[in-house]
């Protein structure tokens, strides 16, 4: 049976797995859903329709699947799905979704999420993700795999933050931030490629030349968006097979940038 401590309030329709442990004091919802290995710390209260999978650890004082802050809001049915192997941790605030988008709020996993993270009704959050102290990341934004966001960044919005993107500290997010490059200042600026954390996660020579050249193409080469896009297009046709992906990644990012890019 699960470990649920004696002072904790669980509702007794809420669905949790027989090795999950439940601290003290926390309360756990009618509609809530636990997979297997979780730890859920004290004084968590996790509400709403909120589903969340295997091997996670959540620390204590954490509010996860509470109501949007959306004044549209009317008590909709939405939800917030919350994948594996995610380490959430004290004071977070993750909410569930609107009908103004999909209705449902998802982080995947394997994400690091920090202390004081607020996650608002309908953001994406991809896997592998690293979240700092106190980022917060308004509704309806997309955050892709492997990306990390600085300690008190905050993110617009509608806003988009690539895969492998890394944002630094204190940062003022407000257009969108294209994949594998890392951004800082104020006001925000794309600086470099993100080498370092590309060649932790084990890309060729030949990708991260192809990406620094994308980089080289939105940056430095004086082109438009447009013109920059047209030359990725005509690059993919002769670059290495195996950094294919990578330029499909970059382009598509690009087409779906509805705020603008970092500049």
């Amino acid at each position: 049976m699960a470990s649920i401590h004696p002072t904790a309030i669980v509702h007794m329709n809420a669905q949790i797995a027989s090795d999950v442990s439940i601290g003290a004091y926390s309360v756990i919802g009618e509609y809530v859903q636990i997979g297997a290995g979780t730890n859920v710390g004290p004084h968590c209260v996790i509400e709403g329709i909120t589903s969340i999978g295997e091997r996670n650890q959540l620390f204590q004082f954490s509010s996860i699947g509470a109501a949007p802050q959306d004044k549209k809001y009317r008590g909709e049915p939405t939800r917030l799905e919350i994948g594996n192997d995610n380490t959430i941790r004290e004071f977070c605030t993750i909410n569930t979704g609107t009908q103004q988008d999909e209705g449902i709020t998802r982080i995947g996993h394997h994400n690091w999420i920090m202390a004081y993270v607020h996650v608002a009704h309908d953001v994406q959050i991809g896997n592998h993700t690293v979240l700092a102290n106190n980022a917060t990341f308004a509704g309806h934004v997309h955050v892709g795999d492997w990306a990390t966001v600085g300690g008190l960044t905050g993110v617009h919005q509608f806003v988009k933050i690539g895969a492998h993107a890394m944002v630094g500290f204190q940062a003022h997010v407000a257009q969108d931030v294209p994949p594998f490059i890392t951004a800082d200042g104020h006001p925000l600026k794309a600086r470099a490629v993100n080498l370092t954390g590309l060649k932790r996660r084990g890309f060729s020579d030949a990708r991260l030349q192809t990406i620094r050249y994308l980089y080289k193409l939105l940056y430095r080469s004086g082109y438009t968006l447009e013109q920059s896009l047209a030359e990725m297009m005509q690059y993919h046709l002769v670059a290495p097979i195996e950094a294919h992906e990578d330029i499909a990644l970059m382009m598509q990012f690009l087409q779906s940038a509805n705020r603008g890019i970092v500049r």
